[in-house]
């Protein structure tokens, strides 16, 4: 399964969201550290979820890192989010 497809199911299956986008920009950063052949290295994930509203900016930012677990984030090489209540 792609990285991508994982991260929007952990995404969903956790926060329920109103909007959820998750990109791969890996294509953007070839040549740059991190890059792999193939991509699926740099994301960006845009999330809008009721339960984020409450949470600090850092508080959400480490809200999507746990739903997302270990083992996947240390599989991709940077990870961009926006997310909001």
């Amino acid at each position: 399964m792609a990285i991508v497809d994982e991260m929007t199911e952990r995404l969903q299956a956790r926060f329920a969201p109103q909007t959820l986008v998750v990109v791969d920009e890996s294509e953007g950063h070839r040549g740059h550290a991190g890059f792999r052949e193939g991509g699926e290295t740099h994301f960006r994930v845009r999330i809008r979820a009721a339960e984020l509203g409450p949470m600090s900016r850092l508080a959400r930012h480490r809200a999507v890192h746990e739903a997302l677990g270990p083992a996947l984030i240390g599989r991709i090489h940077a990870l961009a989010i926006e997310a909001e209540g």
